[in-house]
């Protein structure tokens, strides 16, 4: 079953999704943001992986964040092997360990909004919702708890 939102665009809508977006404007030769896969869930998945405040986690854990953007198991599939692909993160024996040391900072890339919504990772209702801002999107709302275990400060 999918998650609201992660329906592929409707009949008569424009697919703009097809095919994978390539620059070769990067002068570190770094691959990893190359080829932008044409679903975009992936790419806030992997955004999300990149930033993870963790030396290492149990998949089952990496899951949990990732099912902050999907609950689609193949869309969690694929968020994972193309992490691993990118060199974003490795995984082996069950533990993931994410490469990156470029964590999600507080002041600069967490965005509080305050109406009426529903926590993404527990479902909890919220008065001040919590996003975080990736650069392939805005991950939320979140709680006050579930953004810091989102982005492994708990």
């Amino acid at each position: 079953m999918a998650d609201e939102g992660d329906e592929p665009a409707t009949a008569g809508e424009p697919d703009t999704t097809a095919g994978a977006e390539r620059t070769d404007d990067d002068p570190d030769g770094d691959d990893r943001h190359r080829h932008r896969h044409p679903d975009d869930r992936v790419e806030l998945g992997l955004a999300l992986l990149e930033r993870l405040e963790h030396e290492s986690l149990p998949l089952p854990e990496a899951v949990d964040r990732i099912e902050t953007v999907t609950t689609d198991p193949t869309a969690t599939r694929t968020i994972l092997d193309e992490a691993e692909l990118r060199g974003i993160i490795d995984r082996e024996d069950g533990i993931v360990r994410p490469k990156s040391r470029q964590y999600v900072s507080f002041d600069r890339d967490v965005i509080t909004k305050e109406g009426e919504f529903t926590c993404r990772r527990c479902g909890s209702g919220l008065s001040t919702g919590y996003f975080v801002d990736l650069e392939a999107g805005e991950l939320g709302p979140f709680g006050s708890s579930c953004i810091r275990k989102v982005t492994g400060r708990e």
